[in-house]
């Protein structure tokens, strides 16, 4: 894999994560680090794995997702489901290019990683 197109990507996952959290309000400094440390993390497992890099974006995703469970609780709050208790949304596919945020109880695509300020309208 050439190097060029591993940055881009991991560039790409960057900015389309950072999208969703500003979008949600939670894009302080600590989770800005979180971001830069799912992106280490992955940086090192696309070069183990060159085959993965297009599922780059919805593995940060995940990874920041995971990280801010055990920091700060559940993101991003599914806007779909309004009548129940709020639960997160999840990356589907779990493995996979294309990553979309989905609410698994209303069975929907809520928006591809990156374009939740379209949902939430911000």
């Amino acid at each position: 894999m050439e190097l060029n197109s591993l940055e881009q990507e991991l560039h790409t996952a960057r900015a389309l994560v950072m999208a969703d959290l500003v979008a949600g309000d939670v894009a302080d400094a600590g989770i800005v680090s979180m971001v830069e440390d799912a992106i280490v993390h992955r940086r090192w497992w696309v070069e183990q794995w060159p085959e993965g890099v297009s599922f780059v974006t919805g593995l940060v995703a995940q990874d920041v997702q995971d990280a801010l469970l055990e920091e700060h609780g559940r993101w991003p709050l599914c806007p779909v489901c309004t009548e129940e208790g709020p639960h997160a949304l999840d990356v589907e596919p779990e493995l996979g290019p294309d990553p979309h945020w989905v609410c698994t109880k209303a069975t929907v695509s809520v928006a591809p990683v990156g374009s939740l300020a379209e949902v939430l309208g911000r």
